[in-house]
């Protein structure tokens, strides 16, 4: 099913996206119309180098502006994505479709209102840092990522305007364990980049943390919190179910069909 399909929130589709780009801020971003061109040269991230559309209305010469679009991928050395959401035109969906694009990864948007749910009380509180280099030292370790990207992530990380908790859970023999980002934007908390290192799973580390960085959003003033989760991740939307999270909208990614 099309992201598009469905009657949807538009206002707050906007405003979500909105925050959304604030939260995880691509190093390049150009406009064609309301679409935004998202490049970032140095991090893999899909929400960092795509193609975005903000106008359901805006389709005009779409075959010539996509074209144009994957040209500039092309010059960062990127194959060309189109993340499709509630507010992408649906005759941008259907050239893709009819030119045999894939469409991947659909994600989940959840949102909660931290006035109305309860946060368990017998996790540990945890305060979060505000060394860019620990976290993403910590980051790195918890996800097994390239330590490669350590400069590219520490530049987006970095790069978030708003008022940022970085929160890292370490295991005094075995280092970080547990890492999260929640981004204050105003009245909305969006928490980043939850992860627990798979050896530690199913220990209600991932709970622990999320609890603390909804506790330290909501005594900044945060009234909402809002997350995204790729739909396949069982574990996951079980934890932000139990939590008050419901689904606000989703999105999705398409990429051309690799030649055989």
């Amino acid at each position: 099913m099309s992201c598009a399909d469905t009657d949807q929130n538009l206002p707050l589709v906007r405003r979500l996206e909105a925050v959304g780009f604030r939260a995880w801020p691509a190093t390049s971003v150009q406009y064609d119309g309301s679409w935004q061109i998202r490049l970032t040269g140095g991090h893999p991230s899909k929400r960092l180098n795509c193609v975005v559309a903000l106008d359901p209305s805006d389709s005009r010469d779409i075959s010539i502006r996509l074209e144009k679009a994957a040209r500039k991928f092309e010059a960062h050395g990127r194959p060309i994505l189109v993340r499709e959401t509630p507010l992408t035109p649906k005759p941008l969906i259907e050239l893709m479709k009819a030119d045999g694009w894939e469409r991947f990864e659909e994600v989940l948007t959840l949102t909660c209102d931290l006035g109305a749910i309860e946060l368990p009380e017998n996790t540990l509180d945890h305060l979060p840092s505000h060394d860019v280099g620990r976290f993403v030292d910590a980051d790195l370790s918890v996800n097994g990522t390239d330590p490669a990207l350590k400069p590219a992530l520490a530049e987006v990380v970095s790069s978030i305007k708003p008022p940022t908790g970085l929160f890292v859970i370490e295991d005094p023999q075995d280092g970080p364990v547990a890492v999260m980002l929640c981004v204050q934007d105003n009245d909305l908390a969006g928490i980043m980049s939850l992860s627990v290192r798979p050896d530690h799973q199913n220990r209600g580390l991932g709970l622990e943390i999320l609890t603390a960085a909804l506790r330290w959003a909501r005594m900044r003033g945060a009234k909402s919190a809002w997350l995204q989760v790729v739909a396949d991740n069982a574990p996951a939307l079980a934890l932000y179910s139990k939590l008050g999270f419901t689904e606000a909208y989703r999105y999705a990614y398409w990429r051309r069909a690799s030649k055989a």
